[in-house]
């Protein structure tokens, strides 16, 4: 890692910069407060990944368009089979898109994650692929799961499948 704690001297310009005053001994606190938050992250930096590897195969999916998508619940479909068998053969499954699937994008509402592809598999996403289900695509959200009135979400409203022009309701209104 390459972190490092800030001097003092450096401590000392960050104050002055934004218009704080402070002593000597409040700047030598501070200093010592940053060498021991850079240990932590080194410590936290040191540990083993640890990470499930991805073992069922997928694409990247696509976002899917017009009456595919006449409700807007959809962020982007998917199919991802699990193996053969088990609790959850033949059941397919949309994951809310907060919900981290390797390979498959992932906005969680905001266009402030747009282009971000996680490279893991949630422990959920392991668990439904190893009890045989089918992951089908991964459901438009509210932005940052925040909201409840399904009006929120990055590439607009998800209208309810029984009024269109009504709320789906909930942070998760694309599921």
């Amino acid at each position: 890692m390459t972190i490092r704690p800030p001097t003092r001297d450096e401590l000392a310009a960050i104050a002055e910069d934004f218009g704080f005053v402070m002593t000597d001994e409040e700047i030598a606190a501070y200093a010592e407060a940053a060498v021991s938050g850079v240990a932590l992250y080194k410590a936290v930096d040191a540990m083993s990944d640890n990470l499930t590897p991805v073992a069922y195969p997928r694409t990247t999916g696509y976002r899917p368009e017009g009456e595919e998508n006449k409700y807007n619940a959809w962020h982007v479909k998917v199919q991802i089979d699990g193996k053969p068998g088990g609790k959850l053969a033949g059941k397919t499954i949309a994951l809310k898109d907060s919900i981290c699937l390797a390979g498959v994008p992932m906005i969680n509402g905001s266009t402030i994650l747009e282009g971000y592809v996680p490279e893991i598999d949630a422990t959920i996403v392991t668990r439904i692929l190893d009890a045989g289900g089918t992951i089908t695509g991964k459901a438009h959200c509210e932005f940052f799961c925040l909201s409840g009135g399904s009006h929120t979400g990055a590439r607009g409203p998800v209208h309810n499948p029984r009024r269109m022009g009504y709320s789906a309701g909930g942070s998760s209104s694309g599921s």
